[in-house]
């Protein structure tokens, strides 16, 4: 027998396209008739994989989550160093993939790979003497932070045109319009700043929780 001149669809090969779509062209590119169309195929033969469009956009979120690094929580180490490099594991596979965060800050639902970082901070956090409930405001305040500095760009808000920042009204915006150029360096750097800072409080906050119970 012939081999089909087409692979075969299956959903890997539908997550797959569809990621595709959503890193180059938005959220908004993605619908039945366009992805399709990338696959050579039907529009109803995707629903034999997926029931809806949200379900395939909820798969290519979570195969976003699933290249988040986890392996920083296992052994038992230092629960504030696993936090950090986790932090910036997180946030690294959002810079790769910006246009699915807004998918992604529904939170995890039923995604296995968003359930099984939930779990892995949780478990880490319980595990070193934090209080459940505290745990869980330290998952939910982590999420927060790194979802949010994935949005998008401080420094590429602003252009790169010095004569929109008139001193006579911003005395203190004179090199705003270099920030676009450095964009890469000053978003990573505000990063690192804001997370040492969360990490500090969370130190101070877990140093009381040990003293007092």
């Amino acid at each position: 027998m012939a081999r089909p001149r087409k692979p075969l669809l299956s959903r890997d090969r539908i997550v797959t396209a569809a990621a595709a779509l959503v890193d180059s062209e938005g959220l908004a590119a993605v619908s039945t008739r366009r992805l399709a169309a990338e696959l050579g195929v039907s529009g109803p033969s995707l629903y034999n994989h997926f029931r809806t469009m949200d379900e395939i956009l909820e798969a290519v979120a979570d195969a976003v989550s699933a290249q988040v690094d986890l392996s920083m929580f296992e052994g038992g180490g230092d629960w504030r160093t696993a936090l950090g490099d986790w932090a910036v594991s997180y946030r690294a596979a959002l810079t790769r993939h910006p246009n699915i965060v807004p998918v992604l800050a529904r939170g995890p639902g039923r995604r296995p790979a968003g359930l099984r970082l939930a779990d892995a901070v949780f478990g880490a956090m319980t595990a070193a003497g934090w209080p459940p409930a505290q745990a869980t405001s330290i998952g939910a305040v982590m999420r927060y932070y790194v979802l949010g500095s994935a949005l998008g760009s401080f420094a590429g808000g602003f252009v790169d045109d010095a004569s929109a920042y008139d001193p006579a009204d911003y005395p203190h915006l004179g090199q705003a319009h270099l920030l676009a150029e450095h964009q890469d360096r000053v978003d990573e750097r505000a990063f690192d700043t804001g997370l040492r800072a969360l990490l500090d409080g969370l130190q101070l906050q877990y140093e009381l929780v040990a003293v007092h119970g």
